[in-house]
């Protein structure tokens, strides 16, 4: 058993798909539409044929009032692993990236918090290395 993809809801998305692949860097990996519901997803440059991330509509009201909910709540919607956060917090600080946390020191990990534009946050971290 492995995991193959996970998904996270947006308001929008090709401006999704635009945050995704040209501001954090990932890969569309499949776009394709049946009436009106479209399946998109995007996968890390490194692992091309590993996990996708499927950028789902919050068309459904559950769904958006459970993206709302964990926005609110300061919950991050997916954690993206990255070498080094300060590095990537400044590359993406440059692209006029919001961080609704900076680069901060926890427990085994750094980590900093990011909006994805799309009512999402996301973390990224790099674990402390032994």
């Amino acid at each position: 058993m492995r995991i193959k993809i996970v998904g996270i809801y947006v308001d929008d998305q090709e401006k999704a798909l635009r945050f995704y692949s040209q501001v954090l860097g990932f890969t569309k990996k499949a776009d394709f539409s049946n009436g009106g519901y479209r399946w998109l997803t995007v996968t890390s440059p490194e692992a091309p044929d590993g996990p996708e991330l499927q950028l789902e509509a919050n068309t459904n009201p559950a769904a958006r009032a459970y993206q709302e909910a964990r926005f609110k709540q300061s919950q991050p919607a997916a954690m993206f692993f990255v070498d080094d956060v300060q590095s990537e917090y400044d590359r993406l600080e440059g692209l006029g990236v919001k961080f609704t946390m900076p680069v901060t020191k926890v427990t085994g990990s750094t980590i900093a918090m990011l909006d994805d534009t799309c009512g999402n946050l996301i973390q990224i971290t790099a674990l402390d290395r032994r």
